[in-house]
């Protein structure tokens, strides 16, 4: 009967040991660096940090207790270090260094050549032979038509009946139907400066096409978050007939600039502040948000805001020549989303 050895397999720690010793050897040390640890290199651990993973914990309540807690411990850290450098700059006075900024997407803006200066002399000259020269030379009045897409729906119905409470001297129609190529021709013949037209999908508005009457431009915008009067909370009553005054907010470039005065010509000349309404056009990162407040006097020294209401966020889709042509058209700019997106601190307007 033959008997079989079996040979024991050896503990691979052994090897590795045995590999270790070879390598640490006099003969393998003689071209290493000793490296002594100080004290100052051991940085103790951050306790606002933990050292494992919240998610780690498997009962809900744990992991809710574990993650507000260490919520409050960052929280008091913070608030630690704000009362050490106030001390330290109340301690050196005038010589304590300032504040710093802190870094936002707005004033990281990467600069556009095209931003407008108040004082250049060429874009003076643009402004007074552009299309809206003459309203800004008093020659005319604006007059708004509102007209919807074919078949609106009951909220694009009363977005538009709110927003003829908003511009003075506006009026509502329904399409029934009819071309835009078809509806210029009237406007222009009663008198209407501006025709305004609100697209909608799925019920809910989401297009607005703005052309200026008799030579144009034609701005296309979208429409997002639209909250009418009905869904605000801590409204005022309704805006009365008064002219309300225009504030128009960080149109810098030269197309920014263009939009603000397409803006500014929907509204009279002069405002009437007996009414004490505002309307605010507000470009932030290319965004453009309105709202419609009447301010309250408290006192001699304190003044309080209103929201009227309807406000909604519009985006510029693209700026044409002329009335609108969407076949033959020319141009002027239009939204390319893979060179917009290319940079987040790159806008337009």
């Amino acid at each position: 009967m033959e008997v079989l050895e079996v040979a024991q397999k050896k503990p691979k720690g052994k090897k590795i040991k045995n590999k270790m010793q070879k390598k640490m050897s006099p003969a393998n040390q003689e071209s290493d660096v000793e490296v002594v640890e100080t004290k100052e290199d051991i940085k103790p651990p951050d306790p606002s940090l933990p050292t494992f993973s919240l998610s780690e914990i498997k009962n809900k309540q744990r992991r809710h207790h574990m993650f507000m807690k260490l919520k409050q411990e960052k929280r008091r850290i913070k608030i630690q270090v704000k009362k050490t450098r106030k001390k330290e700059r109340d301690a050196l006075g005038d010589k304590a260094p300032p504040k710093e900024v802190p870094k936002t997407i707005e004033n990281q803006r990467v600069y556009d050549e095209t931003t407008v200066d108040p004082d250049d002399e060429e874009v003076a000259f643009d402004e007074g032979t552009d299309e809206f020269s003459a309203y800004f030379n008093r020659l005319t009045n604006p007059k708004v038509l509102i007209t919807t897409s074919d078949r609106p729906r009951g909220r694009t119905v009363r977005f538009c009946e709110q927003l003829a409470t908003v511009v003075p001297d506006a009026h509502v129609y329904y399409r029934r139907g009819l071309a835009l190529k078809r509806v210029i021709p009237q406007c222009i013949g009663r008198g209407f400066t501006y025709l305004m037209v609100i697209n909608e999908d799925r019920k809910v508005p989401n297009g607005m096409v703005l052309c200026h009457l008799p030579d144009g431009p034609t701005v296309h915008f979208k429409i997002s978050n639209v909250r009418l009067r009905k869904e605000m909370k801590r409204r005022g009553k309704e805006p009365t007939e008064h002219t309300p005054e225009v504030i128009l907010n960080n149109f810098s470039t030269r197309l920014g600039h263009s939009i603000g005065r397409l803006f500014a010509a929907l509204f009279p000349h002069d405002p009437q502040f007996v009414g004490r309404q505002v309307a605010t056009f507000h470009n932030q990162r290319d965004f453009i948000f309105f709202r419609f407040h009447r301010y309250i006097f408290k006192n001699e020294k304190r003044v309080g805001i209103q929201e009227l209401g309807p406000r909604f966020t519009l985006k510029l889709r693209s700026l044409q020549k002329g009335t609108f042509d969407s076949k033959f058209g020319e141009y002027e700019w239009v939204l390319k989303r893979h060179e917009v997106d290319a940079c987040r601190r790159k806008f337009v307007l």
